[in-house]
């Protein structure tokens, strides 16, 4: 549905932007944002939905494991940041600190014997935060789970009719960046109830 020559001149003017008249010292994230048209938000049913890129958008993305002690050593050995139940217990389901907690990562990692815990030890608090921790069991990677979870994108309808998702950075190509916007607007699509029908506008832009 979107013009293979409208997205291929939409990512050069993007790349062009950041990495030649606008050069931040940092590699920009590339975010797709859409609107959506034809839709209540009070009345159809909100929607939301996962995929995995398959190039991750955003490889800095900072990521804390909830473990066990297997995982709590699995962690520490491949220099990745990490929480074991006690040090959770310590911060007494206090809003403002787990409110902290939550604000400190994008995202979380929890075994599958501490995902279990999380509620009573830490109250609703990263729920709230949309980050409610991804389950990892011992049976899997520790370092490939995490890569999945940054490869992950999520779309999820709130009472607003414009979704912003991050699906590239600016190092990467535009191949890259093309088929991680074309697999994301048409899982998007496929969650709507009109589909293309209920899509206003797409838009791509480098961002913080």
């Amino acid at each position: 549905k979107i013009p293979k020559e409208v997205l291929a001149e939409s990512i050069k003017e993007v790349l062009n932007y950041s990495l030649k008249v606008k050069k931040r010292k940092f590699t920009e994230t590339v975010e797709l944002q859409i609107s959506l048209k034809n839709y209540d938000p009070q009345r159809d049913k909100r929607f939301s939905g996962s995929i995995k890129l398959k190039h991750v958008p955003r490889p800095n993305m900072k990521i804390c494991i909830l473990g066990d002690q297997q995982h709590i050593d699995q962690a520490n050995a491949n220099k990745m940041t990490s929480m074991d139940v006690e040090a959770l217990k310590k911060l007494n389901k206090e809003k403002k600190l787990v409110k902290k907690l939550a604000r400190s990562y994008d995202a979380f990692l929890a075994s599958d014997s501490v995902i279990r815990q999380i509620p009573r030890i830490l109250g609703p608090g990263l729920n709230k935060a949309n980050k409610f921790p991804t389950m990892v069991t011992h049976n899997e990677s520790l370092v490939q789970k995490v890569q999945d979870v940054k490869a992950t994108i999520k779309f999820q309808m709130k009472k607003v009719l414009v979704l912003n998702v991050a699906v590239g950075n600016v190092g990467m190509s535009s191949d890259d960046l093309a088929l991680n916007i074309t697999t994301a607007v048409n899982f998007l699509v496929s969650l709507l109830k009109k589909n293309w029908q209920n899509v206003k506008a797409l838009n791509i832009k480098s961002t913080m």
